[in-house]
Parts: C-alpha cells; structure tokens; sequence
C-alpha cells in the first residue's frame, strides 16, 4: 500500500471511531499529524516485529526505540522517507506484564481472530467483541488491555505540532478547553511518559457506546488528541522525536 493512502486509511479510522475529533475546525483541516500512535500486543501476527516488515511496505521505517518496564510498552518510532508525513509511534503492549487471569483472558480473545491478510497491520479489531464484564477485568488490569480487546490494533490518538498549526500551546489549551476538551495535567494520560523537552497537553475524546458480546451497550473511553510544542525552539530534530524520555531509550535490534 502507498505510504499517502496508508496514512488516509488510518486517519479515517481514526476519526470515525472519535468523531469529535473530526468536527474539530480550529486549525485547518489539511494540517499535518505530527504522529499517529498506534497500538498492538506482542502476540502472533500483531506483534511488532511481525507489524514492522508490512509498515516498510507502506513506507515507514523504524528510528528509534523505547523501553518502559513500568508501563508495560514497547514502543517504535517510525518514518517516511517524506520529511512532511506524520510518524507513526508503535506502542506494543506486553502481555506478560499481566496478571495471569486477564492474560489469558485477552490471549484467549486475540486467538480466536480472522488473521487474514486484509486485517493487517492496522485493520481495527478481527477477533471477537469481549463481554462486558471481560472488558472491565481487563481494563482493570491494564487500561491498554481493555482498549485493545474492544479496538484491536488501530490508532488511539494523534499528535499535533503547534509549531505548524500557527498558534503556541496555551491560545490552542484555551480554545480546545472552550470546545469541550478539557486538557489533562498526568502526561502519562496518553499512554507513555513525555519528555520534558516538550510542552504536551492530552485531550481525551467523548466516551463512545459499544455493544458488547452479550448485547449490552456501554461507553468506553476510545482515545484522544495531543498537542506538543518544542520548549527549545532551535532543536533541529522534529517534536516527535524528543517525545518520549531519553533514559527509556535503547538499541534498535
């Protein structure tokens, strides 16, 4: 697949699930994603190292890598050979971090999934809708464990640059506070610690209803939108690359 119809697909995705997101007109709607952050679990043909060989194919290489023990995430930064496209930052949930019981509950869920060749890398969720209850003790157990269950490998939310959307990060706070996203204050909201090189706001969407698999409906919170800014502006890397902490970082294999 082309790198531009890749990252359209998983734009659309993305914002039919957060359709919040796709109202949103306070910068222009052919500003770039400074990253699209996808997750996954290292488990068959969803694990990174199996993901990685198909996101080559679509034009996204790995640059950097990061542990976080603490978190229980692999993550891989990703880019394309075009300075301007978004990254893609590759968050693979370990699942022996786990709890033996929800282990094996998501294990069991993942194994019963339609891996054929259209659900990959990113096609949202070919295994089986969990119970509610499923849900609840797996999001219990890790709050990526519950997401992942109900969404399957996809993108949980996007970053931007205010550096390219015209605006510093306090005016586009206050704009998206009056828009009825209030930020977040834990920067671990967005799934792994942020550097403190960046000024980073999280902004979780509206909780959407789900129907599970004994045909109940419930909202589940599904993801969100963030906004970094440079706290050095004469840093030459881009802001997704000073995005996680340096001390997590470790050797590419």
């Amino acid at each position: 697949m082309q790198r531009e119809a890749f990252i359209q697909q998983l734009w659309l995705d993305y914002i039919h699930h957060q359709p919040d997101i796709g109202r949103l007109r306070l910068w222009p709607v052919t500003a770039r994603a400074e990253y699209l952050t996808l997750l996954t679990l290292n488990h068959g043909p969803w694990a990174m190292d199996a993901l990685l060989p198909l996101l080559a194919g679509c034009g996204y290489q790995p640059r950097h890598r990061y542990a976080m023990a603490d978190r229980g995430l692999l993550v891989t930064l990703l880019a394309a050979a075009d300075h301007d496209a978004p990254w893609l930052v590759l968050a693979e949930l370990q699942l022996g971090t786990l709890q033996r019981q929800p282990r094996d509950c998501l294990r069991r869920l993942v194994d019963s999934a339609d891996t054929s060749p259209a659900s990959l890398p990113c096609g949202g969720r070919p295994w089986p809708m969990p119970s509610w209850d499923e849900y609840r003790t797996l999001a219990e157990a890790h709050p990526l464990a519950g997401w992942l269950a109900v969404m399957g490998t996809r993108v949980h939310h996007s970053g931007f640059d205010c550096g390219h959307l015209g605006n510093d990060i306090a005016h586009l706070d206050g704009q998206l506070h009056q828009a009825g996203f209030p930020s977040d204050s834990d920067r671990h909201r967005g799934i792994f610690p942020i550097s403190p090189l960046l000024d980073y706001r999280f902004y979780a969407t509206h909780s959407q209803r789900l129907p599970f698999a004994n045909g109940d409906l419930h909202r589940v919170p599904l993801g969100g939108l963030a906004l970094v800014q440079k706290q050095v502006s004469a840093n030459q890397e881009r802001s997704v690359e000073l995005l996680l902490p340096h001390h997590t970082r470790c050797e590419l294999g």
